[in-house]
């Protein structure tokens, strides 16, 4: 570790990340961002998941002020978090053959739909299974991952893929194999994790550029306003009320 704190040493980890991601991704979230609004002008329904942290971005980006009401998150039980107890439970689960395809068959989710699906590594069996699948059933994945990790592990799934093989859009987050940004001569351990702000940005970015395609086509973006504002109920029900049918967190 160089001068500097270790809080300024991490934040500048984090810029110098969103900046690879802001120049490198571009094309990637252009295209992410414009396969979502394909979706929603088709009728289609849009869903994000991930399991254990990588769960995170997925909620960050369902039911928010400032987002996309029609983003609705797929759970799997003892994924969502690390509420699971023991939490370590969840790391076993990801590696399990067939619980994806079981979240799949009791979903919503059919085809013409759009599901972003979030893993670092990607090498898991559930990840890769629930793209495999959700591309059988005929909806859109888009996959945000580490493309590193595919370069320097193996792959915990029977095909020998990772996530990013069986996607319609990879986002590349960019971040190194460990998922640890700051070393110390005095702890044993790499430390300060990078993935979900960069991830959460990520998504947000796609969304951005979903709004802004959505607009241009003349369609007014089914925007989520906060409840703390004047109005933000009022505006709220009615996007719920238009769109009830592609939204499933509210049932």
């Amino acid at each position: 570790m160089s001068d500097g704190t270790p809080a300024d040493l991490f934040l500048d980890a984090a810029i110098g990340l969103l900046q690879r991601v802001r120049d490198e991704e571009a094309e990637a979230v252009a295209t992410a961002g414009t396969l979502l609004a394909d979706t929603v002008v088709a009728g289609g329904r849009l869903f994000a998941f991930g399991a254990g942290h990588s769960s995170l971005p997925a909620q960050d980006v369902v039911y928010r002020a400032g987002g996309l009401a029609l983003m609705n998150l797929l759970p799997a039980p003892g994924l969502v978090g690390v509420d699971v107890r023991p939490a370590t439970l969840g790391s076993r689960l990801e590696r399990v053959d067939g619980l994806a395809t079981a979240v799949l068959d009791t979903s919503p989710l059919r085809a013409g739909d759009a599901l972003v699906i979030i893993s670092l590594s990607g090498r898991n069996a559930l990840p890769v299974e629930m793209a495999v699948e959700a591309r059988r059933r005929g909806a859109k994945v888009i996959g945000v991952t580490s493309v590193a990790y595919a370069a320097q592990t193996t792959s915990r799934h029977s095909s020998g893929t990772y996530l990013k093989d069986h996607c319609d859009v990879v986002l590349d987050s960019k971040i190194s194999v460990g998922d640890a940004e700051l070393t110390l001569d005095t702890i044993p351990a790499p430390f300060a994790p990078a993935s979900t702000v960069v991830t959460s940005a990520l998504l947000q970015a796609v969304l951005a550029t979903t709004a802004a395609t959505l607009a241009e086509r003349g369609t007014e973006p089914p925007l989520l306003r906060s409840g703390n504002v004047d109005g933000g109920h009022e505006w709220n029900a009615r996007i719920f009320a238009e769109y009830a049918d592609r939204i499933f967190y509210q049932h």
